[in-house]
């Protein structure tokens, strides 16, 4: 079966998913219309009622999109060291990498995710939490919805994540073995020390759960989020110094910090 007869069938499959988009008409559709097509019914479906078919149907077709993206692997990448030749602190732990942050085979990736943690829903959107999801495929909302349906159980029924704190999922069809999600602060007008300290708590927390959990390399996202991580001097080592190895900057149109191994 090729790319096309694959597109077709999942098309279908979703389309017979969806209440609102079954009788969607993609008779005509290029290649490229049907697979976006693919990712705006994937992003728009809500969690639950997700059958193992469909799951099969689609893990098949984003492994195939996966090998047309191909694989970047820790070793591929150069430390700043090496590709700047810089001496700062960390150098030899610390790299930069233009690219696309679902193809990164590493430990984890950092989704910046949105309070009510499920991803986002806006069709094709090019935020990296869309990226994300799009990428691990509708299992990983699935285990986010189940993850907030226990906090609301806990924190009531209100309850939304808070800016900065860290939640480790499975990665699914994404090449890293995990997805830590986050919410990060945003800027609506200027930066100040709030926004930076709430920032600089995304980071530790991120770092805290790669320790607790012996993840040792994971990437960081900077994108729709107007930040400097550089100029977080605070978070120049701290408890982490004897912990982490390497770090990854890595971007493609957005902005991405990789952080290597952890020693």
């Amino acid at each position: 079966m090729n790319v096309t007869e694959k597109a077709d069938i999942l098309l279908e499959k979703l389309k017979a998913d969806s209440t609102r988009y079954k009788e969607l008409e993609t008779k005509g559709y290029s290649l490229e219309e049907k697979k976006n097509a693919i990712r705006s019914l994937m992003n728009i479906r809500m969690p639950g009622n997700l059958s193992d078919g469909l799951v099969d149907l689609q893990n098949e077709y984003l492994q195939e999109e996966l090998k047309i993206k191909g694989v970047v692997r820790l070793a591929d990448i150069p430390t700043i060291k090496e590709q700047l030749n810089s001496n700062s602190p960390h150098a030899d732990k610390i790299s930069l990498w233009q690219g696309d942050i679902t193809r990164l085979k590493v430990g984890a990736i950092v989704n910046a995710a949105n309070s009510q943690m499920l991803g986002c829903f806006v069709p094709c959107h090019r935020c990296i939490d869309n990226a994300i999801h799009s990428a691990a495929g509708m299992q990983l909302r699935e285990e986010c919805s189940h993850i907030m349906n226990h906090r609301r159980m806990k924190y009531g029924r209100n309850y939304e994540e808070p800016t900065g704190t860290a939640a480790l999922t499975l990665s699914y069809n994404l090449l890293c073995d995990h997805v830590i999600h986050t919410v990060g602060p945003i800027v609506y007008g200027r930066l100040n020390d709030k926004l930076c300290q709430d920032l600089q708590i995304c980071y530790e927390n991120v770092l805290q759960c790669c320790l607790e959990n012996n993840i040792r390399s994971v990437a960081f996202q900077r994108g729709n989020f107007i930040f400097q991580m550089i100029r977080q001097q605070r978070l120049h080592g701290k408890q982490y110094q004897h912990s982490w190895g390497s770090i990854v900057i890595v971007w493609n149109g957005l902005f991405l910090m990789f952080l290597r191994t952890v020693i």
